[in-house]
């Protein structure tokens, strides 16, 4: 279930009895022996390196875009000063 959707049933107007926990904040955090307990037993593992690799590659691909974007940029203002200088 979702948390905004705990969220709204926790702030349903509708009076099912004393609730003194109405304006607690449910949360997703689980705790930290159970969080240990599931990152040493490989539960959602995902694989650093892949994860590095993608991220260099990422970097690698903005870089690429930035040159090939000021080549062009440097290119245009070299064939319109050649442009201007003919006529």
């Amino acid at each position: 279930m979702s948390y905004t959707f705990r969220r709204l049933l926790n702030h349903l107007p509708i009076t099912l009895g004393m609730r003194t926990d109405k304006h607690l904040r449910t949360t997703r955090v689980k705790h930290a022996q159970f969080a240990s307990f599931l990152g040493e037993s490989g539960f959602r593992s995902f694989n650093v390196d892949r994860y590095e690799r993608s991220l260099r590659r990422r970097r690698l691909g903005k870089g690429l875009l930035l040159w090939a974007s000021a080549f062009a940029a440097a290119w245009i203002v070299l064939e319109s000063a050649r442009a201007v200088m003919l006529f």
